[in-house]
Formats: C-alpha cells, sequence, structure tokens
C-alpha cells in the first residue's frame, strides 16, 4: 500500500485529504503536518516537518502550503528521496522551481505540480472535440471575488497560472509571443486584475482575462475553429458546440455529453499510478509550472 503525507491542512489541504480518504484501496494517509496543531483527525500530526517525515516515512508528499514555502519543503522531501506532488505553482519563483527541478532529477524523485483543471471532465472533452480540427483562437475568462485567504501572491500567480498551463495543454502548442498587462484595484500589495495577450504556433491567437473584482465566479474557455465555435464551462462541466453558421444568422447547437466527475480525485488518482509505474500521463511537470510562471512575471 502506498504511503502519502499531506503538509499543510488549510483548504486546498483538507480537499486533498477529502479524496485520499475516498482513495484507501490505492494508498494510505500516514502522517498529517501543518504549523497549526490540527485536531480531529485519524492520523499522526505534526506541527514539525522533519519529525513528520522520520516518523511516518511517507512513499509520496502532498505539498499544499502557501506558495513561497514550497521550495523549502520540496527540497526537505527530494533529500530524504520521497516523490511530491506540489499544488499550483511549483514556486514562488521560476528560479525556485528550477532549484526544485534538478533536485528532483538529481535524486531520481518523481515530482508534478497540481494543475487540476487538466483533470476536469469538460477539459478533457474539448480536447477530443478539437482533434484533427484547425483551431483560429482560444479565450479563457477565470474571474470571481476576491479570496481572503490568499494573501502572499497576486491574480497572475494564483489564478492565470491555471489557464496559461490549460491553453498550452489544451491547443499542444507553444507561445511565440506575449503581453500581459495587470492592475491593483483593491489588493493590498499585488494584482488583482489581468489580461493576458499570446500568439501561439500555428499562427493561434489566444487571450486570458482574470481578476479578484467580479461578484460571481466564472471559468469559462472558447475555443473558433474552422467549421465550429466551442464553449466549455468548467464550473457546471458543460461542453456546448456551434456550428452550420449561416446568411441568415442562424447556427446548429450540440450539447455535448460529459460524464462529470470532481477534477481533483482524478488528478490523485493519476499522481498515485505515476508514483507506482512511472506514467505521468496527464500530470503537469515542474517543467510546465515554469512556463506559466515565466508568463505570470512579466511585468
Amino acid at each position: 500500500m502506498m504511503k502519502i503525507a499531506i503538509v499543510g491542512l488549510g483548504a486546498m489541504g483538507k480537499n486533498h485529504y477529502r479524496i485520499l480518504k475516498e482513495l484507501q484501496e490505492q494508498a494510505t494517509i500516514v502522517g498529517l503536518c501543518d504549523t497549526v496543531a490540527l485536531e480531529g483527525y485519524q492520523e499522526p500530526c505534526f506541527t514539525e516537518l522533519t519529525s513528520m517525515l522520520e516518523n511516518t516515512k511517507p512513499d509520496a508528499v502532498v505539498i499544499a502550503i502557501p506558495t513561497f514555502l514550497h521550495k523549502e519543503v520540496a527540497l526537505a522531501c527530494i533529500e530524504r528521496g520521497i516523490d511530491i506532488f506540489i499544488e499550483k505553482p511549483a514556486a514562488a519563483t521560476a528560479e525556485d522551481a528550477r532549484v526544485i527541478l534538478e533536485a528532483a532529477k538529481d535524486k531520481g524523485v518523481k515530482s508534478c505540480v497540481g494543475h487540476v483543471e487538466r483533470f476536469n471532465p469538460v477539459v478533457q472533452a474539448l480536447q477530443k472535440e478539437l482533434e484533427g480540427r484547425e483551431i483560429y483562437t482560444i479565450s479563457i475568462s477565470r474571474v470571481g471575488p476576491f479570496p481572503p485567504r490568499i494573501a502572499d501572491v497576486g491574480v497572475l500567480t494564483d489564478l492565470s497560472v491555471h489557464d496559461i498551463d490549460l491553453m498550452r495543454f489544451i491547443t499542444h502548442k507553444n507561445i511565440k509571443n506575449q503581453a500581459v498587462f495587470k492592475s491593483r484595484k483593491i489588493h493590498n500589495h499585488h494584482e488583482d486584475n489581468a489580461v493576458l495577450n499570446f500568439e501561439l504556433e500555428d499562427n493561434i491567437i489566444a487571450n486570458i482575462l482574470t481578476n479578484w473584482l467580479t461578484p460571481f465566479k466564472k471559468r469559462v474557455i472558447e475555443v473558433a475553429c474552422k467549421q465550429v465555435y466551442l464553449e466549455a464551462d468548467l464550473i457546471t462541466q458543460n461542453l456546448t458546440e456551434y456550428s452550420g453558421y449561416s446568411k441568415q444568422n442562424s447556427y446548429v447547437v450540440r450539447d455535448c455529453h460529459i460524464k462529470k466527475d470532481e477534477p481533483l480525485l482524478k488528478e490523485l488518482e493519476a499522481f498515485i499510478l505515476y508514483v507506482k509505474t512511472g506514467e505521468k500521463g496527464s500530470l503537469a511537470s515542474i517543467e510546465d509550472s515554469i512556463i506559466t510562471l515565466e508568463v505570470a512575471s512579466q511585468s
């Protein structure tokens, strides 16, 4: 049985805990670590990382702590030969992410970054619909109200990294040119409003709209292709195809069938399989995260 520990029991760490409890036939949680003393858990709880690693000896660790602490914790796990799952982004800066990457390579440690939207059923369905199609443009909106729990990074590092990664994951194309525009309206220290524009390979134009200024959450991907237009809602997991345009301003609408599921469940299943077999599947790599960090850090 694979042994997993979780570092960080904030909002995201609790989500990992909940899902891993559902996957008890594939892996078992052997330890939990947080700077705040934990209560109400069956598993051994620690407030100090080294103590947890030495006492529980996990095969893998899920790192779900504030971004600026990722490097320190990841390197401590790597030094002990423990495989790591790092919640996105890999680190606070691309430079720190490179340090983690090189250390993991040197020690032969398996690593991945938690870009959970890759495992959203509607994203996977969208990819299938796009097979063999010529993509003209891709536009992604990820907006919502300001989350008080986010204090160490701005909207680019917290939100846009999802969509920079999705843009590349969906199109399988690299970035040729980019321009990032950002502003700070309500956040004390970091940007909370941004528009990112891209030119990808094969003359694909892309843009990302992201902010913490909208009173409701919106997570939508729109892709214009030759002959069809596809709209994917990441929240409802609905995918709609528009086609058959005519001079009479009419068109055909098709609701694509989606088998809805929890993305984090599918991602953690993929991580467990990766640790056991080395098959990485759709998991994001630290290299992927470095690319997103480099874009997000552009002035």
